[in-house]
C-alpha cells in the first residue's frame, strides 16, 4: 500500500506527443495529478477524462502538472485522447501491469466488448487518482476496484486552494501500532 508523505514508486511511460514521462523529473512547482484509466473501451473514463481536459488549466495554476495513464498502447490511447477533444492534458500508455499493481492498481479481466461496442483488453487496471509531490511523495490517492464513482477533479481543484492556504500536509500517514 502506498503511503502518504512517503516516496511512490518510479513511474515512467511513453506519451503520445510530448516525450518520455519520467515521475522522477516531472518538474513543477507543486506536483502532478496521475489519473490512471482503465483504457478506451471504458466510455466512463472517456468522460471522466473530458473534466480533467477542462480542469488542465487550473491545475498549472496552481503550480500542478497532469497526466493520464493506461496500460492501451499508442493507437488506442490516441483515439481516447483524439475522442475526448484533448489538446492539454497529456497522455501516457504502455503502462505495465506490474507497474500499475505496484501503485496498488487492481487489475480485472477483459469480458468481451463494452457497451460502445470496443474490446476490453485480456487485463487491465482500474482507476486511480493520485497527486504526488515534487519529492516524489504521495500527497492523494484514491483507488477503485470498479469504473465507477470517481473523485471530481473540481473538488480536487479546490482541495488544492485549501492545503496550499493553509500549508495543510497529507494525510493517512501514521503506521504506528494501534
Amino acid at each position: 500500500m502506498l503511503m502518504p508523505r512517503q516516496k511512490t514508486p518510479d513511474l515512467g511511460v511513453p506519451t503520445l506527443d510530448h516525450g518520455a514521462f519520467d515521475l522522477a523529473s516531472d518538474a513543477s512547482e507543486r506536483g502532478t495529478v496521475i489519473c490512471f484509466y482503465r483504457g478506451l473501451h471504458c466510455p466512463i473514463c472517456a468522460n471522466y477524462l473530458k473534466e480533467l481536459e477542462s480542469r488542465v488549466d487550473a491545475f498549472a495554476e496552481r503550480g500542478v502538472k497532469t497526466i493520464a495513464i493506461s496500460s492501451d498502447n499508442a493507437e488506442r490511447t490516441r483515439q481516447m485522447a483524439d475522442g475526448i477533444g484533448a489538446t492539454k492534458l497529456r497522455f501516457g500508455y504502455d503502462l505495465s501491469l506490474a507497474k500499475a499493481r505496484e501503485w496498488g492498481l487492481y487489475i480485472s479481466t477483459g469480458r468481451g466488448k463494452t457497451s460502445i461496442g470496443i474490446e476490453e483488453p485480456a487485463l487491465f487496471s482500474e482507476p486511480g487518482l493520485f497527486m504526488v509531490t515534487p519529492e516524489q511523495t504521495l500527497y492523494y490517492g484514491s483507488v477503485q476496484t470498479m469504473p465507477f464513482v470517481r473523485p471530481h477533479f473540481s473538488e480536487l481543484v479546490s482541495a488544492l486552494d485549501f492545503a496550499i492556504e493553509r500549508n495543510y500536509p497529507a494525510r493517512g500517514e501514521y503506521t504506528g501500532a494501534l
